[in-house]
């Protein structure tokens, strides 16, 4: 089981603005498939054996149930774009508003790309109390790289929103409403769609540009 995990949490990107096709296990590409079109609670593990051809008790063996996949979808999802978030904002060094632009950038691209697997955050109802809580924690942790961005660009003046933490929040379930529409073979690509979701951010949070007077 912990080889099969350390394929999904490594994500493997070496610039979090590229991405390849989407790798998975078998066993967690079925269970994803089949979570999306049936629902965590529509699927069964007999139904996730029989979409790649293997017997339950194989099955059992990587997994010892549909939490388990389950959580390592969601937990490896989550370290992915947390990963890359984590890159962009060392890439954009210690100014909050190109901090705020790359996080927002970077969750767009992430959610875009990765659509299938970030749409599943909709299941997290699905998890038991402590997988819950483990989850959270890391989503959390996205948030508050994005409200820290937001406070100390507010500090310096460049954001002039009277709400910091509500602004963070809602710009953040902005980006990540992405997955739950975006397609591939729409008019927009990742990249142009993170460029205009930048835009409506700035303005989410009253960007004030250099040189712009209060």
């Amino acid at each position: 089981m912990a080889e099969v995990a350390a394929a999904l949490r490594a994500d493997g990107h070496e610039d979090w603005r590229k991405y390849g096709p989407l790798e998975l296990p078998p066993i967690l590409d079925a269970a994803l498939a089949a979570f999306d079109e049936q629902g965590y609670h529509g699927t069964s593990v007999r139904d996730i054996a029989r979409r790649i051809g293997v017997t339950v008790p194989t099955l059992y063996y990587h997994f010892h149930n549909k939490q388990a996949m389950l959580v390592e979808l969601l937990m490896g999802s989550m370290r992915a774009v947390l990963g890359r978030c984590r890159d962009a904002v060392e890439d954009a060094d210690a100014d909050p508003v190109a901090r705020f632009r790359a996080l927002v950038e970077c969750t767009v691209l992430y959610m875009a790309h990765r659509a299938p697997l970030a749409f599943l955050d909709t299941e997290i109802r699905s998890l038991e109390q402590e997988n819950r809580a483990r989850y959270v924690a890391l989503r959390d942790e996205l948030e508050a790289m994005l409200r820290h961005s937001v406070r100390d660009a507010v500090d310096t003046g460049a954001f002039a929103t009277a709400y910091p933490v509500d602004a963070a929040r809602a710009v953040l379930t902005m980006c990540q409403g992405v997955a739950n529409w975006y397609r591939p073979d729409g008019p927009l690509t990742p990249a142009d769609l993170a460029d205009r979701y930048v835009d409506i951010a700035l303005s989410a949070v009253g960007h004030r540009p250099r040189g712009t007077a209060a």
